[in-house]
């Protein structure tokens, strides 16, 4: 391997964590005995991630505690595996009762990895919840780090034979690279350990140099929001039948605020591959980014910086070397939108889908809405499965026709189906931020249903009857895909956030910076302008984010940074 394509110099501090983790065993299993302290010290703060972590705080209490002298109240989020997001009603079951026995917010929470979360796990309860979950056939490898994380599937209950045949390769998919290393089991299900050296054959013994994203992804919904990810499947069908996929690579929306090395990018279409080549590409795209990737900067580690560091045909020809198989030219295929479809669709088996609206993917029991409760009773009597969704969202799949009269019952009376939720705030999106996310500069979550709530007040004001695709992040990490969103606000400071206008319905725009660090009211100051001048200016069923393009608010994002930053 040519080192021309490898940054030299000194390595980023998690390259040494990893390198002497000891295949990512570090010293975990000795700080769980640890109960002076409630979180994990040293480098095991960022190993656990590898195996579905992340160390948090509730940081409403945090001020307190400090004057109180005491740590921050340490706990940990656990974010699943779920290829394509099935889960069987058995499983959300024992999930729902962890869930209300054994973390701090009792809540289930559905994410945009299409999987779902335990927030608020405290020390002694951590191996429980890994047991618990290994225990109805679920774990949490490699759903955090710098791994492949959990693959994406499009859910799709039309289609449904196509999306059988779709998700069976999202889950081979996120088999093939998953990391070797027996590190979990010995940890968490403690499982014996096994004489000889661990082998990392596709992702190394430093592992990856960022995080990694993976989906397949099946036309024309674009649900998964492919341009946020690095390596993306996109399904090719004749005759309804599977052929193989166009594959894309390169996507990812983080970013640092005030470093323009930093930037949102598309994904690249490489080319069309036959089913037969699928495991083979998508491991030569993972081990060129392993090789390539940039070890010395992680802010600059990503797949997509490496792709414009050392060239589009360079990394391709590369993958095509390391697989031994040349790309075809990309087959045709049109995205026409990427959001849920809500209520009941019925597929081609002749079975019943209902996708209920889930607001922030939050599963809790809330005042005159008990949704955690609601999903358990269904969940008790429901043969088939449910389907969770990339855009937080949940779908109760495969429901035979005398069925479907019960679980609508059941769904209605617990507020998990509701009429009067408008399409705005069903196209409306956040990430966790406050109070969890130690990331979190501003508001998401907590602050989106208000936020809706203005909009949908705007658009009625100015008798505006189109919706807009709105996300909300509290950093500028793209948890909450805010730039693929026509309107995506990200967090600066508590009650600020920079506006971004322009992304479209389909999911293939990114939107440029309008107005930075504003307040919550000018936003829907500045809103109310533009809302006000669509409905006046708009062409016929003319999208928000094609607007404000066309009349020169902001200028369209192509590829580059220089278009994004300029």
């Amino acid at each position: 391997m040519s080192n021309k394509h490898i940054v030299e110099g000194p390595l980023a501090v998690n390259e040494r964590i990893k390198g002497e983790s000891n295949f990512l065993r570090g010293t975990i299993a000795q700080d769980l005995e640890d109960r002076i302290t409630g979180g994990f010290t040293s480098d095991n703060f960022q190993l656990i991630r590898f195996h579905g972590m992340y160390q948090q705080d509730d940081r409403d209490f945090r001020a307190e505690r400090t004057k109180q002298k005491l740590e921050p109240l340490h706990n940990v989020m656990l974010r699943a595996r779920m290829p394509g997001g099935i889960i069987q009603a058995k499983q959300w079951l024992a999930i729902d009762k962890f869930a209300q026995d054994h973390t701090s917010y009792g809540s289930i929470r559905l994410t945009t990895r299409q999987t779902f979360q335990f927030h608020g796990v405290l020390k002694p309860n951590i191996k429980l919840m890994h047991q618990t979950l290994n225990s109805i056939g679920i774990d949490s490898i490699a759903t955090a780090g710098d791994v492949n994380r959990n693959v994406l599937c499009t859910s799709n209950p039309v289609e449904s034979q196509l999306h059988v045949e779709a998700y069976d390769w999202a889950t081979k998919i996120s088999e093939h690279l998953l990391p070797k290393t027996r590190a979990y089991a010995e940890v968490w299900l403690d499982g014996e350990k096994i004489e000889g050296p661990d082998e990392e054959p596709i992702l190394g013994s430093n592992y990856l140099p960022r995080k990694f994203k993976t989906t397949v992804v099946i036309p024309p919904q674009n649900d998964v929001d492919v341009h946020a990810n690095d390596l993306n499947f996109v399904a090719i069908e004749e005759q309804g039948k599977l052929v193989g996929f166009n594959v894309l690579v390169g996507g990812g929306l983080a970013m640092t605020h005030g470093d323009e090395s930093t930037y949102p990018r598309r994904a690249d279409d490489f080319g069309f591959i036959p089913l037969s080549h699928t495991l083979q590409i998508a491991e030569a795209v993972v081990t060129t980014q392993r090789d390539w990737g940039n070890r010395v900067n992680r802010k600059n580690a990503k797949t997509k910086y490496t792709l414009d560091r050392v060239g589009i045909d360079t990394f391709k020809a590369e993958v095509e070397s390391r697989a031994g198989i040349s790309f075809a030219p990309s087959r045709d295929y049109e995205f026409t939108g990427r959001g849920d479809r809500f209520g009941w669709v019925e597929g081609i088996d002749g079975k019943h889908h209902l996708t209920l609206f889930i607001e922030n993917g939050r599963i809790l029991d809330l005042p005159q809405r008990p949704l955690k409760t609601g999903l358990a009773k269904i969940a008790q009597i429901h043969n088939g499965d449910f389907r969770m969704t990339a855009n937080q969202n949940l779908i109760i799949a495969g429901v035979a026709e005398q069925d479907k009269a019960v679980i609508e019952s059941l769904a209605v009376e617990h507020g998990l189906l509701d009429a009067s939720v408008s399409t705005q705030r069903q196209n409306s999106m956040a990430c966790v931020a406050f109070p969890t996310c130690p990331l979190a500069m501003a508001e998401a979550e907590r602050y989106l249903p208000q936020l809706v709530s203005d909009v949908e007040a705007l658009l009625g004001k100015h008798q505006q009857q189109q919706d807009i695709i709105l996300r909300v992040t509290g950093c500028p990490n793209g948890c909450g895909r805010a730039l693929l969103a026509e309107i995506g606000l990200i967090g600066k400071a508590p009650g600020k956030y920079n506006v971004y206008l322009g992304g479209n319905r389909a999911g293939t725009r990114i939107p440029k910076l309008y107005k930075e660090n504003i307040s919550e009211q000018a936003i829907l100051d500045e809103l109310d302008t533009l809302i006000g001048q669509w409905t006046i200016e708009g062409k016929d069923k003319e999208a928000f984010g094609d607007f404000v393009i066309r009349q020169g608010i902001v200028a369209e994002v192509f590829v580059s940074s220089r278009d994004f930053h300029a």
